[in-house]
């Protein structure tokens, strides 16, 4: 399926396990693409996750963007990220929450082997649209008060195959509709 998709001009792909992202690209030629890790990352898959994505969506710590830092410097590359946020302070979700990113995107921005290009959120589920339209314009508010200060934070990755409509509305940059095209897991 997903040479198929690259072979109807899809470029980019999203990808939530390390390890599943290994197995589905290990045998295509990557070099037509771009690779996100949207799913959680963990700090014993750093490395491998350096080494396969061209960008990692979900750094919710200094924590963690030090050690992707670290592994960056390894390698000899620069590993663009995006901060995930909870914008909804959903408990079963990860990210910085809105004080915490102001505080610490100055720190991950001076890590050299790092570029922070972008911001991510995921929802809290079953919100309504009119308060995931808040959620959303607060989290546009966000990504512009950080871009003032850091230019090179362009993207607003938000909104998925169930919400993309009002995340676009809402400012996003970028939608990660998996679903929608290749169907539930």
């Amino acid at each position: 399926m997903v040479q198929q998709a690259i072979d109807l001009g899809v470029c980019c792909f999203g990808e939530n396990k390390v390890q599943e992202a290994i197995k589905k690209f290990c045998d295509i030629n990557k070099n037509n693409i771009e690779l996100h890790l949207i799913g959680h990352l963990q700090k014993n898959k750093v490395k491998k996750a350096v080494q396969i994505f061209d960008v990692i969506q979900t750094v919710d710590s200094l924590a963690l963007a030090e050690k992707i830092n670290s592994q960056a410097h390894a390698f000899n590359t620069k590993q663009r990220i995006y901060c995930q946020v909870n914008i909804g302070s959903d408990p079963k979700k990860f990210g910085f929450s809105k004080q915490e990113i102001l505080e610490f995107c100055n720190d991950i921005s001076t890590l050299k082997y790092l570029s922070f290009e972008g911001l991510m959120t995921i929802l809290p589920l079953n919100f309504k649209d009119i308060e995931n339209k808040k959620l959303y314009k607060k989290m546009y508010d966000l990504h512009n008060k950080i871009k003032e200060k850091h230019p090179t934070c362009r993207e607003l990755s938000m909104g998925m195959t169930n919400d993309y409509i009002s995340a676009i509305q809402g400012g996003s940059t970028m939608i990660r509709i998996g679903t929608g095209i290749f169907g539930k897991r």
